[in-house]
This record gives structure tokens, C-alpha cells and sequence, in this order.
């Protein structure tokens, strides 16, 4: 087994009181430092605890006691993350719900977890809450208003939370299945995120000056919430958008110095250039980082981003190591590994490739799922196949569950020939299929909004159709990709599908990876006529 232990020692929590008692001693270093911007607000870290220490008061108030589970629905902004604190401050447990979530996967985590109470963001969320059976709903902005008088017993709570407790309970968006509850402990978000701003070098904590970004990252997804600690523990400056379209709306005005991102929010980035090209304006003119997780991306994104003097930082993790297990280091940045382990944490493959992770950051467990999830050894087994070099660095090449095997007996790992045709101006999304077929074959949907712009701008003599012309443009894009791999491995023929991969449509899971099945299933009959199969 090849094995690489962490860049140096990691830092762990080891006091008693928890992540909130983490941000209360970081507010209390620099009390008047500005700490959380949302659309018409802005907190210094001192209002930010006060905010959260008043909230926690109320829920004390209204009967929640430690180890009680309180579901939050909503998009991202500073009532989620107040809300977050307060939760965490009181002992208590947050169960975070995508609002993207359909009314069956919020039944089934509402009936898994149990919460005692829940805060929707809008009047139509606390409905749907409610009809999941939520016992006790409120709207973000109810919340917001509640001015309790501080409840005497809220100190003692804080201070009898240990590491080990359970800070959350978030809910893996599997693509097959239903979702499991993973539990993440104060200790757990602590390692990946203490270590993650140790890693990341000045990223979070700045310069000279004080870091500043914008998270757009959904707060029911570990990686957004690691992100959002590290910005509490490195003291960056933080603002919150509520998606990625309105976070890149955001950066001219908001100007970050970092970015954490999915490998989607990139492209999309990319794609919305303006006419003139000039990135670094689009970016906001100070950027400098982006930390990329979640996904595989496409080496040409990354160059694309360097041109502006940007910086893409890969890294790699999973819900059950919360988020962070390698992050690049802005000094010893290798474009194509996703770097080198976390401080604390250690890396192993086995013989067949397969990545392990041991360390303070990785969960105990699932909720109400008995026994551990580590072997005999504390290895936590990832599924993901990837390659560690001789300095360390990681470089992922697939997942055991995702590699495609043809009739032919040849492994094929898809991502790296969908995230390439996922860059066509015209593509909305693509799935590679192959799985026991003679050859690989991708399945293609279009982006309404660039089609509608692109075919406008189409010759109207009559010469050429639009299929046609359109057919050409992908071949374009799919003979790019196969650039990339060897013959055996490339996309012999693909098939324009109507409509998109969307959450909504069961098709991509609420972190925006593809659910193969499901769509295998869904377009089974255009995958078997691109293999001459009659129905």
C-alpha cells in the first residue's frame, strides 16, 4: 500500500465548547473587523456572535436541548449562517436541507434525522417543511426578529460541548440510492477547516491585508460549510450570494481576493466572459485564488484562469472527511494532482488504486447506521482511484463506481471527456455511456440561451441546416476530448437529448454531479438507437 502522511502537524480541538467557542475567541482577537456582508447587511465579528448568541438564547428558550437536531432550509446568506451558529452554540445539531430538495428527499431526511424544529427561508419553505412533517417551523426572517433576553444557561451549554459531539448531520446527495446521514462533529469540522486555512498558506487570512470573498456555495453541502469556517477561523472577509449566478454578478462590485468553487461555477464563469475577453474585470480585479473542490476539472479551465494571473487551486475530499483531505498550497501548486494531504490528515492507495484517508477530520459514522465506517486500521475507504507520486501529491483518475468497462474489456474514466465537451459554448451538459457496449458513446444537452443567440446568427439563404451545422460544432467539441485519450477510450458517436441534467428533474444530485443511473434510465432508448438497438 502506498501511503503518504499529512504536510505537517495538524491542528485539533481539543477544548471543550465547540466550533461556536472556535468563533467566539477569532471575534473576540478582532472584534470590530468586518466578518459577514449579505444583500443589504454587513456584521462586524462581534455582531455576528452577539446575533447567534441571541438566537441560541430563544431556542433555549423554546425547549431545544442538546443533541436535538433543528432542520435549516434555504439559500445561502447570513440568516443561514447565524442560524448555523446558534444551533451549534446550544449543543444542539443542524441538519442541513438543499432547497433545491424535492418534497420525498425532505420527507426522508426530516424522518431519518428527527429535528425538533426547522427554519425555512421563505413563507413557501416553511410550508414545505411543514408538509414533510417539520413539527415546528420558522421563516429565516422570524428568526432574524426574535430579541430574547439572554438565557442563563447559555454559557453552559457552549461549554459542555465536547469535540466529539455531533456539530451536523448532512445528508449525502448519493447518485444512487437515498441519502445517507453523515455525521460531521465539532471536532471533525474543525480539523478539515483549521487545517484547510494552514494549507491554503495566506488565502483565508491574508496578506497584509484582510482576505475577502464570496461564497455562493449552497450551506447544505459540507464543502460550503468547511468553506464558511475557514473564513470564521482565517477572519476573511466574507460575503454570501445565494447561488453561482449571483455570485458572479457579484465580483466586480465585490472584488474578492479568493473564491471556493465547484468545477461547474468555473465553466460557467468561463463561458459568461465578456466580449472584450477581459477577465481580471469580470473577477473584480483583485483575484487571486480560487479553491476548486467537488468534481474533476478540466486542465484547460485551469491554464484559462492562470492567463489572468488566477490561480486554481485543486482540492479533494468527501462529506465523510468534511470536505478537506488534500488542498494545493498557492507556493507548491502541480496543475493536474489536487495536492498534497492537509496537516493531520493522512493518504494511502491500495494495490488496485483504490484512496484512503485516516485522520481527525473523517466521521464516525451515519446516522442511526451502527458500527464504524474505517476498517480494522481507522482507513476510511473512498471508493475514488487515484495516484500519489513520489512528493505527495494526489492526482484523482477516477471513481470505481464511475469507470466505464466495454464489451472489449477496456476501463474508461468518463469525467475527463465530459468536463472537456461540458466547455462548448452550445453544451449544457454531457454523460459518456459504454458500460458492456463495444464502444464509448456520450449523450449531449444544449443550452437553450446560447443556441437561441447561436443559431440567430445562422445564414438565412437557406444553405445548411440547422441540425447539421449544429451536429458539427459538437463533433468539434467531442473530437477535442478524445484528443485527450487513446483510441479504445474515445467517444465514437454522441446523441443530442432534449431538455437538461437538473436537479429538479432527479437527473443531477443536489451537488451538481451527474446520477448515471438515473439517466441512463431516462434516456435508455436514445442510448440504445446510438448503439443500433431497436426497441
Amino acid at each position: 500500500m502506498n501511503r503518504i502522511s499529512s504536510t505537517g502537524t495538524g491542528r485539533i480541538l481539543t477544548e471543550t465548547g465547540g466550533l461556536f467557542s472556535v468563533v467566539v475567541r477569532t471575534a473576540e482577537s478582532q472584534p470590530d473587523m468586518t466578518c459577514l456582508t449579505g444583500e443589504s447587511i454587513a456584521l462586524t465579528a462581534s455582531e455576528v456572535v452577539a446575533r447567534a448568541e441571541r438566537l441560541g438564547s430563544a431556542l433555549i428558550h423554546l425547549g431545544v436541548e442538546p443533541g436535538d437536531r433543528i432542520a435549516v432550509l434555504g439559500r445561502t446568506g447570513v440568516d443561514w449562517v447565524v442560524i448555523d451558529l446558534a444551533v451549534l452554540a446550544i449543543g444542539a445539531i443542524v441538519v442541513p436541507v438543499y432547497p433545491t430538495s424535492s418534497a420525498t428527499q425532505i420527507e426522508h431526511i426530516l424522518s431519518d434525522a428527527g429535528p425538533v424544529a426547522a427554519f425555512g427561508e421563505t413563507v413557501e419553505d416553511r410550508d414545505r417543511l411543514r408538509s414533510a412533517g417539520a413539527r415546528r417551523v420558522w421563516t429565516f426572517a422570524e428568526s432574524a426578529a426574535w430579541a430574547p433576553a439572554r438565557h442563563p444557561e447559555l454559557p453552559v451549554r457552549t461549554d459542555s460541548i465536547q469535540p466529539s459531539d455531533v456539530a451536523m448531520i448532512v445528508y449525502t446527495s448519493g447518485t444512487t440510492g437515498s441519502p445517507k446521514g453523515c455525521t460531521i462533529s465539532h471536532g471533525n469540522m474543525y480539523a478539515s477547516a483549521a487545517n484547510t486555512v494552514l494549507q491554503a498558506e495566506a488565502v483565508f487570512t491574508g496578506a497584509g491585508a484582510q482576505a475577502s470573498t464570496v461564497i455562493g456555495l449552497p450551506l447544505a453541502h459540507v464543502f460550503g460549510q468547511t468553506i464558511l469556517f475557514c473564513c470564521l477561523i482565517g477572519r476573511s472577509e466574507t460575503r454570501l450570494a445565494p447561488g453561482i449566478p449571483a455570485l458572479i454578478e457579484l465580483l466586480p462590485q465585490a472584488r474578492p481576493t479568493f473564491l471556493a468553487l465547484v468545477p461547474y461555477a468555473l465553466e460557467k464563469i468561463r463561458k459568461a466572459r465578456p466580449g472584450g475577453d477581459d477577465l481580471a474585470a469580470l473577477l473584480g480585479g483583485r483575484l487571486r485564488h480560487v479553491i476548486s473542490g467537488g468534481a474533476s476539472l478540466d486542465e484547460s479551465t485551469v491554464h484559462y484562469f492562470a492567463a489572468a494571473d488566477v490561480a486554481v487551486l485543486n482540492c479533494y475530499g468527501m462529506t465523510e472527511a468534511a470536505t478537506a483531505v488534500t488542498v494545493s498550497a498557492p507556493s507548491t501548486n502541480r496543475i493536474g494532482t489536487v495536492g498534497r494531504p492537509i496537516p493531520g490528515t493522512e493518504v494511502a492507495t491500495t494495490d488496485d488504486g483504490e484512496v484512503l484517508v485516516r485522520g481527525a477530520n473523517v466521521t464516525g459514522g451515519y446516522w442511526g447506521v451502527p458500527g464504524p465506517v474505517v476498517d480494522d486500521e481507522g482507513w476510511f475507504h473512498t471508493g475514488d482511484v487515484g495516484v500519489l507520486d513520489g512528493d505527495g501529491y494526489l492526482r484523482i483518475t477516477g471513481r470505481s463506481k464511475e469507470i466505464l468497462i466495454t464489451s472489449g474489456g477496456k476501463n474508461v474514466a468518463p469525467t475527463v471527456l465530459e468536463d472537456r465537451i461540458r466547455l462548448h459554448p452550445l453544451v449544457a451538459d454531457c454523460m459518456v455511456v459504454g458500460e458492456g457496449r463495444a464502444f464509448v458513446a456520450a449523450l449531449i444537452t444544449i443550452d437553450p440561451a446560447a443556441y437561441a443567440s447561436w443559431s440567430a446568427g445562422l445564414p438565412v439563404d437557406g444553405v445548411g441546416d440547422a441540425g447539421v451545422i449544429l451536429r458539427k460544432q459538437l463533433q468539434g467539441a467531442v473530437d477535442d476530448a478524445n484528443r485527450l485519450v487513446s483510441r479504445a477510450e474515445s467517444i465514437r458517436t454522441f446523441r443530442v437529448v432534449d431538455g437538461d441534467f437538473t436537479v429538479e428533474n432527479g437527473l443531477l444530485t443536489a451537488s451538481l454531479k451527474l446520477r448515471r443511473a438515473a439517466i441512463t434510465e431516462a434516456f435508455g432508448a436514445d442510448i440504445d438507437a446510438m448503439y443500433g438497438v431497436r426497441a
